[in-house]
């Protein structure tokens, strides 16, 4: 049975170049890049090459990226750590109503223990932030505004270069903080154009191995740690560096970067033959922007349950998502701040896609989807 996996903003298979390179460096570059002698040497040179390589692909400079585990350490850094550190000034966190649950828990943690006062703003019906809306909660007293650049479960785009805009015009000292895990390599931007202070990012989102992340940081911006050790990474994430994960994303960030043109062009094909296909679909709905982000699409076909209609599809080696990964089967919190209805939400089926994809992947997806309708009882709900 062939293998359909569209379940990509989920997790993504490694590149065989970012998976060949991490073997090598455990099997022969193993040293530790914080020892003296020349393995030692060694490993510090291809973590700072790495480095190098994924500020490239960010638009920022290599000293403002910290490697980390994942994009959730990197948002509880900055989110902790930009709260422990600037609280004296103000104590108001402003976010939107449709992060990923890093973001959202931290922000709950940080509101329930230290007495954080945290603003949570609703989408736009398709999921899209209204700058002018989400800014209005910007007062004197916000140390933070933090917004994804695209959300991960509707493919919705944020136009962070003016809600960073708005938001510093409000308050200049406002920090602002992007959860990035789904824009880089799908998304034209540079973190220097976008304005931000700090942003959040995830190697298996992009053909990277899990367990690695990156956390930029805008020079002169001030956080605390979460945890000390020996003084890795500017001792803001200390550690011993995983010096194989951290090279794997550098290279996969890399050719997300030279081939973006390409690789967009081909999200974009997919996106449209899906669009087209869903059309054909009676009773479907379309939960995702018209102009999101081209690898992540999202439907609904009320009274067919998303956690049946998935096993379906993975009993015939197809396989997507109902939303986050981290939900874990839950209502979508995204959708359910839509305003969409239950029947909706409850039948919401997230597809999402990878360079490896093809457009027969597609037509096989539609082709079971309609053949669970036919197969699957109908419910009420």
């Amino acid at each position: 049975m062939r293998e359909i996996y569209l379940d990509n903003a989920a997790t993504t298979p490694v590149r065989p170049e970012a998976a060949g390179l991490a073997r090598q460096i455990m099997e022969e570059l193993y040293g530790n890049p914080s020892s003296l002698h020349r393995k030692g040497l060694e490993a510090q040179l291809l973590l700072e090459k790495a480095r190098e390589q994924v500020a490239d692909a960010l638009g920022c400079l290599p000293e403002e990226a910290y490697f980390t585990s994942g994009a959730t350490e990197a948002n509880n850094i900055a989110i902790q750590g930009a709260f422990a550190a600037h609280k004296r000034r103000g104590n108001t966190l402003v976010s939107t109503a449709v992060e990923h649950s890093s973001v959202r828990s931290t922000l709950q943690m940080l509101s329930q223990q230290q007495n954080a006062n945290v603003v949570l703003v609703g989408p736009q019906p398709q999921g899209e932030m209204d700058p002018d809306t989400l800014c209005r909660e910007v007062t004197e007293d916000t140390l933070l505004l933090s917004c994804n650049l695209v959300n991960s479960e509707v493919g919705a785009i944020s136009d962070l270069a003016v809600i960073t805009r708005q938001a510093k015009r409000q308050n200049p000292k406002v920090l602002i903080h992007t959860d990035g895990v789904q824009a880089l390599g799908k998304v034209d931007f540079s973190l220097k154009k976008l304005g931000v202070d700090l942003a959040s990012f995830s190697g298996h989102k992009l053909h990277a191995p899990k367990g690695v992340g990156v956390l930029y940081v805008k020079k002169g911006v001030r956080l605390l740690p979460l945890f000390y050790g020996g003084g890795q990474e500017k001792g803001l994430r200390p550690g011993t560096e995983s010096v194989p994960l951290a090279c794997a994303l550098g290279a996969a960030a890399q050719m997300a970067k030279e081939n973006l043109k390409a690789n967009r062009s081909h999200f974009e094909v997919l996106r449209g033959r899906f669009i087209e296909k869903a059309g054909q679909i009676p009773g479907l709905c379309m939960n995702m922007p018209p102009n999101g982000a081209p690898n992540i699409c999202n439907i609904s076909v009320p009274g067919y349950h998303s956690e049946t209609m998935i096993h379906f599809l993975a009993k015939r080696g197809i396989y997507v998502s109902g939303g986050s990964a981290c939900s874990k089967g839950a209502d979508s919190h995204v959708l359910t701040a839509m305003g969409l209805p239950r029947n909706r939400i409850k039948s919401a089926l997230r597809v999402s896609f990878s360079l490896y994809n093809t457009l027969e992947d597609v037509d096989h997806f539609f082709a079971a989807l309609a053949e669970g309708m036919n197969q699957i009882t109908r419910s009420n709900d």
